[in-house]
Parts: C-alpha cells; structure tokens; sequence
C-alpha cells in the first residue's frame, strides 16, 4: 500500500505524489518500487490533487483508492488503504510513504520476506531508528485503523507493540529521507 494523499503543506501546496524525480512522478518510482519487491496487488491511496495524479502517472496493476479526508493528516490515508484492502484475501499490508525516493525494491522484498503470518509486525530500521516500510499482518488491521489519528500513522500502535515488531535493517540497501521542505526538493535532482 502506497500513502500517496499529502497536499504538500510544507512544500508550498506542491503534492508529493506528483512531484518529479527522474523525469517521471514519484507516485510511479513509489507504485513500481512495491512491485517490483513483491507486492501485489498494490493499494495508492490518492487525496489531494487525486484527478491529476491519475491524469498524468501512469500506474498499471494498481488500485486508486480516493482518501475524501486526506486533510485530516497519515492517519486518514492508512485507514482508507487498510479498508480498501477488506476482501482481497491479503495476508498483510506493506506501507510505503510516497516521499522518500530512497526506499526502493530491495527494501520492499526485504520486509516483506519477514512476513511470518496474519499477526506479524514488521519494520524496516535504519541506523537503528524504526522507518519504512513497515507490514502489518491482516489480524492486526483493524486495531492499526483504530489508532490511525492525524499525520501519525501507526506510529503509536508500533511504540505499544514495539516487543512484538520484528526489525529489519535496511541502511545497507535504502535511505529513509523523505521530502518534505524545499530543502529537501535538492535530493530529487
């Protein structure tokens, strides 16, 4: 599942998912980086600027879900993706952020291969700080949802389940920079 729904508030009102990186939008390298890892089928959870994110990136093989209260922050857009993903007889959910360029395919097959069943929490670590992305077996769904609020995702579900997170390092095959300020916008040239 890619968490694809930020207005870019920081960036001036520019969304993430559309902007560029090698020619091409991020939403694209983000959706292919979850394929290519293993993921299928994969969820993008869309908000602000939804029409033209789908009028310009070409997504084949993945699932536009439209998050009507993207504003609310992370929180709203993971628990529109968990909820699209009811019935699809996935056995976990892998959750990558639209914003960080650095996290590629490797990454994804790496946490993704520590998948261990429908309880499993999973996280990728760098330099020994949780990041993404993370998985969260299917059994754990709806508590995840449940204490998805504001731009904080699952943040505070993985702190009061940090003994049952299985940790993978990926310092070795990603960076977990995100972008978030002009500043940042550097990192994509």
């Amino acid at each position: 599942m890619l968490l694809a729904a930020g207005g870019g508030r920081r960036l001036g009102g520019r969304p993430k998912a559309l902007l560029t990186h090698r020619g091409r939008p991020l939403v694209e390298r983000a959706a292919r980086a979850l394929q290519e890892g293993g993921c299928e089928p994969v969820h993008i959870v869309l908000g602000a600027a939804a029409e033209a994110v789908r009028a310009r990136a070409e997504l084949p093989g993945c699932a536009l879900v439209d998050n009507p209260d993207w504003a609310e922050g992370m929180g709203s857009s993971l628990r529109s993706g968990l909820a699209s993903l009811a019935g699809t007889g996935a056995g976990a959910a892998l959750v990558m952020l639209v914003d960080q360029p650095g996290i590629g395919a490797a990454a994804v097959a790496r946490v993704a291969a520590a998948y261990d069943g429908p309880s499993c929490l999973v996280s990728a670590v760098y330099g020994g700080r949780r990041g993404h992305p993370v998985l969260f077996g299917a059994e754990r769904w709806a508590e995840v949802a449940a204490s998805a609020v504001g731009d904080r995702g699952a943040r505070a579900y993985l702190k009061k389940h940090q003994s049952e997170v299985t940790f993978v390092d990926c310092s070795d095959i990603a960076r977990p920079d995100d972008i978030d300020t002009p500043e940042d916008l550097k990192r994509l040239e």
